[in-house]
């Protein structure tokens, strides 16, 4: 078996996919990965696992991510821009 532009892809003969697509199917959703579907050598298709899209982007990371402290405090730091230097040697 060869690989294709997709890294790591496993590739298959169409003959060969024909012959086990229900097997390969079971395992392509178990595992996440997808196999490269080739006729004469050359890729025809891909069987990669179906996942559902998010209705919205809006709480797609919720759960991800704890915060730790008080993120509304301003902290106690004084920026550049408040003390009228620039950074690049004050030319």
């Amino acid at each position: 078996m060869s690989h294709d532009k997709a890294v790591g892809a496993r590739t298959i003969k169409a003959s060969e996919f024909k012959a086990k697509c229900l097997k390969l199917m079971d395992e392509v959703a178990d595992s996440g990965a997808e196999i490269v579907i080739t006729k004469n050598g050359r890729p025809v298709s891909r069987l990669v696992p179906y996942r559902e899209k998010p209705k919205s982007l809006f709480g797609i990371d919720k759960g991800r991510f704890k915060i730790l402290g008080d993120i509304i405090e301003p902290l106690d730091v004084e920026w550049e821009a408040n003390t009228g230097q620039t950074g690049d040697g004050d030319r």
